[in-house]
């Protein structure tokens, strides 16, 4: 089988395919042969050695974290799924593995991929869906009447996240480029900044929640724009970040969270009920397999609007 691997930090090219076995499988584990794999920026952030913290530094390493693909085998002691059925997952977001033709998983590795999407589709919903999930309902703990804005509404977060508060009835302000104005009106924003046009961080108006996706909005600088009791949340979880959490939270009524992804069985069955009742996934672009540098080389560059898709042939 042909797997994505390196073997030292770096640009997209150090990404390799490569010849592997078909890996085999425990009791407790279902062998997976994949359909498609998402591009998310933990991917490059990764390979490129800007995690190293997390992800170690020993090598050959892989690429991949969430993905759709169908049952190949399951373990004698699997009770929730068996040979044949479609599904969608997430790996260890710091050890990926997901671009493989394929992958071995665990029960709680993986859900049932919703039935009206394509497996394309339905590769780019768990890690942008789950961590979108977690910023509007954990971190922010947004509600009905709730204002709220969301820097870096059109990357593979935003679409979710507008969608999401939307639907917990909050007022939604999305902050996007030129190219992403119409498509945050119609996932439901209540108004749109083009930050082209307009300086975000002098708009005169106060927030309950302030949501970063872009990462490169301070805490410091997102304080003018939020309410003496107000939340800000960050994508960046670095030591010297949740440091700043910790001693920030203790005295200040404007409190600095940071997504840190923790899937569970139960924010997986939200995401699936959600896509299944009309949440729009937004894809800018697949790729097939052997395109895999050029795929990760384009989305880095940060031009997309939703998710981009390798397609594994």
């Amino acid at each position: 089988m042909r797997k994505v691997m390196y073997n030292q930090f770096g640009d997209e090219s150090v990404l390799e395919l490569i010849e592997q076995a078909v890996p085999s499988i425990q009791d407790d584990q279902l062998l997976i042969r994949v359909k498609a794999v998402s591009i998310n920026p933990l991917d490059w952030k990764i390979y490129g050695g800007a995690m190293k913290l997390m992800s170690g530094t020993t090598f050959p390493k892989s690429v991949g974290i969430d993905f759709s693909g169908v049952v190949e085998q399951a373990g004698i002691t699997v009770s929730r799924f068996k040979t044949g059925d479609a599904i969608i997952g997430l790996l260890d977001v710091f050890k990926g593995g997901a671009l493989a033709d394929y992958i071995v998983v665990k029960e709680t590795d993986i859900a049932p991929k919703p039935t009206n999407l394509s497996f394309e589709e339905a590769a780019a919903l768990p890690v942008t869906g789950l961590s979108a999930l977690q910023i509007i309902d954990q971190l922010a703990k947004v509600g009905a009447n709730q204002d709220v804005l969301i820097n870096g509404a059109t990357g593979g977060i935003g679409v979710f996240a507008v969608q999401i508060a939307k639907k917990r009835g909050a007022r939604v302000t999305a902050v996007v480029s030129t190219k992403g104005v119409a498509e945050a009106k119609r996932w439901g924003a209540d108004t749109v900044i083009d930050y082209t046009r307009q300086d975000s961080k002098l708009l005169g108006q106060t927030f309950d929640a302030v949501i970063d996706l872009s990462t490169k909005l301070s805490f410091t600088e997102a304080k003018n724009l939020m309410k003496r009791k107000a939340i800000f949340v960050s994508t960046l979880p670095s030591p010297l970040t949740l440091l700043h959490s910790f001693i920030n939270n203790l005295f200040s009524g404007q409190k600095l969270t940071i997504l840190i992804l923790k899937p569970t069985v139960d924010g997986f069955n939200t995401l699936t009920h959600l896509a299944e009742a009309g949440l729009q996934i937004v894809l800018d672009k697949t790729y097939s397999f052997t395109n895999v540098r050029e795929a990760y080389r384009e989305a880095r560059q940060g031009k997309l609007i939703g998710k981009s898709v390798i397609v594994l042939d």
